[in-house]
This record gives C-alpha cells, structure tokens and sequence, in this order.
C-alpha cells in the first residue's frame, strides 16, 4: 500500500553562472587562456575586442574604496535573468615510505633560488615504455616475453615491483588464462633486474640498493664490498644509524665505515624518478607587485584580463528575428539558437569579470596584510594570516580565497611566490606579539644548519633554543614544523667523522 509524507531536505546548489565562476577561478593563467580561445571557437556570440594591453590596476590604499561594493559582485549571481536552466547539485559538481627517506639524508629542507623566475621541467620517455623498449630487445622467447611485460606492467612508478610473485601467477592464470610458476618469474624477474635505471624491478630497499651496488662492483673495490656487507648483513642498524654496532659486528674503524657509506649515499633508492615522464611547465605570474617609493600597487597580469565582447552581428540578427512576424519553425529554431549562444556569451563574460574582481579584490587585501614582506623582503616581517583573515576583509567565502591561493602566484622585487606562501599560522612570543610560524621554521632551519653533524640536534635541544629567543613552544610542536621542513630527527642527521 503507497503512503505519502512531506519531508524537508536542506540542499546548496549552485546556478550554471556560479558553476562557471568556480572552475574559471582555479584555473592558472595558462589554463585561463586557453579557456577562454576554446570559448571563442565554440560560441561565435562572443568576440574579442581591441587588442591591447589590459592592467587591471590599483594602489592598496584604494582597495576599499574600488572593491568594497560586494553586492554589485554578487547581483549576476543573485539575478534570475540569466538562469533558464535548472539549478545544479554541488555535490553532482564536485564529483566531476618511512625507511626510503632515512637511509640517505640530503637537504631536502633548503628552499630552492627565490629568484628564479620560471621553472623548466625537461620532458622524458616514460618510465614503463622505457621498460618495454628494453623488455623487447631482451626477450627472444615468446612466453618469456609475455610473462616480463606482465612483470613490467606490475613495476611501480618509483621502480619497485611490490607484489608478491604468487599473486602476479594468480593474476596470469585467472585474467589471461596463462600457467606460470613463481620459479618462471623468478628467473624472468633476475633478468629485468639487469635493465636501467639500476635498481629497477626491486621488491624492497635494500635489494634495490644492493642491484645498484652488484652493477657498480666491476672492479677491486673496498668500499663496495663492504657497503654490500653492511647492506646484506646489518640493513636494520644502518637504517637506523647504529653506527657503533655495525663497526663492531664487521670489525672496522670509522674510515672504512665512512668509505662504505659515502658508496651507499651515492645510490637512487626510487630509480623509477630518474625516468618520469613530464612536460615543459612555466611559472607564469598572475599578479604583480611594484613598489614605487614606498608605495605599493597591484597589477593583474594582462592575460587574465582578455577583452571580450558580444557579437554586434548576432544581436542585429536576433532583433532582426524579433521584428519578424512569420510563424515558422526553422525561423524559430534560429532565434532559439542564436538567444541561447547570446545567453551563454553573456554568462562567460560575466564570470570572466567577476573573476578579475576576485582575484584583484584578493590579492589587494593579502598586500595590505603583508605590507612590510612586500617592501622589503624579509621573510620575518611575514605576519600570521589564516584565509578566514582575508574572506572577511574582502566579504567572501572561505572556498572562494582558497581557490585563488591554491593557483596563483605573484611577482615581487624578491622573486616569485605562490599566494599559499603568505599565510601562515600565529605564535604568541614572550612578549605577547603574534609573529608567523614561518618564522620559527627559519629558525629552526638555521640551527639543525649549523649544527655539529656528529652531534646532532635533538628536539630538546632545538626547544631550548627557540626559548632562549622568546617562544615557549611544545617539544611535539618542535617536532611537526621539524617535519614540516623535511629535516630527519637527530638520531638520522648523524655522520662519522
């Protein structure tokens, strides 16, 4: 029997216009650009006006006077004009290794040159092709041949083959109906372990170091055979850097460890990132800084603000159809077309809009906040500052700043800087003055920097210090901005003399 009920749900949504909005904001300078060509080509109601350099351009100090109107940004979402269509659901919308890092510690934690201005990645084959290139010229058996390319197929991108060898024979016999035992692909899997990079086709760290190590013993090397010795026999305690039990179970002095370690050092725990496949990207900023006597103004780069306007051809063609007065289907299904090409050329360079006002609007309140870094640089002059900081200033969403900061970046005197890079959370020094913890991390930096290799920092240690220069913080508050930086803790920053 059918019952009825009234039930209430609460539900956003979001309108076509907003929905639009959203993925425009995100979207780096590159990506913007190339949207914005896509939408010429695909709606010929929308046209490109002069071309001429575009800067959106405005003195911090007037940031509340030429950006305060928040109701006038937000009038095209609220208008019921622009939306024929259903609204949209968001959730339908927004469904569209511990033991690697220690055995070898480099300087993960030193920021790379702040000057830098664009960032060139070269573009490689692909690891896996580079493994089938190489598995098709060592393979004459036909079998064989299908057996490696399923063992290279089960290679991860770091180059380590993790899979048990039972589960790949279950694999083959279930999914491509063919019968191989573990012993076939162990003997396969010795061959693919010569390929390069050296290393490749390893189940763990310690063999693929020790595949490294076999390829580089073609000679009388001391160091190699004791850094195989210490890699096969005492990998635990080298991990961990007990040094004094290994020296002691092998029976030699600090420079024959020291020898050994510096050839272990030398290898590529994850030989798979040698042969990443990548594409060229540049940094391309959305915004710039400039300061002129101490006076600090914003550019939006010219990019984001393309000139677009509405097809005057398409107008008059419309208004043409308006006047006439001949009931005709074809006539009609032409004025349905052209109104819905001018509806969505509207809406487009309505978001494309709002997104200038968005992203000047952001980037002017984040200077405003940041004013001393701004005009001199120093990383300490940095303030703590949250997104809810700058979503209130400016009268939006939370999300709405997140967008923004997540994907732009900005040109200053000092170099180029992601917008994430400004906000950071507060420390109350002894003092009672709220500084970033940027700057704590810097200090933290320089110590485990300077410090006695052989003799390590704990994180004790480093409390103390950042006492002695007015922060009282917790030792596990040492620890996560120690972890945030990428620094080992200080029984792994060990060396030998």
């Amino acid at each position: 029997m059918l019952k009825q009920s009234l039930s209430q749900k609460l539900l956003q949504k979001l309108s076509p216009q907003q929905i639009q909005f959203i993925k425009l904001l995100q979207m780096t300078t590159a990506d913007f650009e190339e949207r914005v060509e896509q939408e010429l080509l695909d709606n010929p109601a929308i046209e490109k006006g002069e071309e001429e350099v575009v800067a959106v351009t405005s003195a911090i100090e007037k940031t509340k006077d030429e950006f305060s109107n928040e109701d006038s940004l937000n009038d095209d979402f609220n208008s019921a004009d622009h939306y024929d269509n259903d609204d949209f659901n968001v959730s339908e919308f927004l469904s569209g290794d511990d033991a690697t890092a220690s055995y070898k510690m480099a300087d993960d934690y030193n920021s790379g040159d702040e000057e830098q201005k664009e960032i060139p990645i070269a573009y490689q084959q692909s690891f896996y092709d580079f493994l089938v290139e190489q598995t098709h010229a060592n393979f004459d058996n036909e079998n064989d041949l299908q057996l490696a390319l399923h063992l290279v197929g089960n290679i991860e991108e770091d180059g380590y083959l993790r899979r048990d060898l039972s589960a790949i024979v279950n694999d083959l016999a279930f999914t491509e109906n063919i019968s191989a035992t573990e012993e076939q692909l162990e003997r396969i899997l010795t061959k693919i372990q010569n390929f390069d990079p050296p290393g490749v086709g390893a189940r763990d760290l310690q063999e693929c170091l020790l595949l490294q190590l076999y390829k580089k013993d073609y000679g009388d090397n001391k160091d190699i055979d004791l850094a195989e010795k210490i890699l096969n026999l005492h990998m635990e305690a080298f991990v961990k850097k007990h040094y004094d039990k290994i020296k002691k179970s092998l029976k030699i002095d600090d420079e024959e460890l020291k020898g050994a370690i510096k050839e272990i050092t030398k290898l590529n725990p994850k030989p798979g990132q040698s042969q990443s496949i990548s594409t060229s990207q540049y940094i391309i900023p959305d915004f710039t800084v400039n300061n002129h006597d101490g006076h600090l103004s914003v550019t939006l780069n010219s990019r984001n603000a393309p000139e677009l306007k509405l097809s005057h051809s398409y107008s008059e063609t419309l208004q043409a159809y308006d006047k006439d007065t001949k009931n005709d289907k074809t006539l009609k299904d032409a004025v349905q077309y052209i109104k819905q090409k001018l509806d969505g050329a509207k809406w487009f360079i309505d978001s494309v809009k709002q997104r200038q006002q968005t992203l000047q609007l952001t980037m002017n309140a984040i200077v405003d906040a940041q004013y001393d870094f701004f005009l001199y640089g120093d990383e300490v002059s940095l303030k703590p500052m949250i997104l809810k900081d700058i979503a209130d200033k400016i009268g939006m969403d939370i999300s709405t700043v997140s967008r923004v900061a997540n994907s732009k970046y900005v040109q200053t005197d000092f170099g180029i800087y992601p917008l994430k890079y400004f906000f950071s959370e507060g420390i109350l020094s002894d003092s009672g003055e709220e500084v970033s913890n940027k700057e704590v991390k810097k200090i933290l930096s320089n110590a485990v920097g300077g410090e006695d290799k052989q003799k390590p920092l704990t994180d004790e240690a480093l409390m103390a210090i950042l006492k002695q220069k007015g922060y009282n913080i917790a030792r596990r508050t040492v620890a996560k901005y120690r972890e945030q930086l990428n620094i080992p803790v200080a029984r792994l920053r060990k060396e030998i003399k």
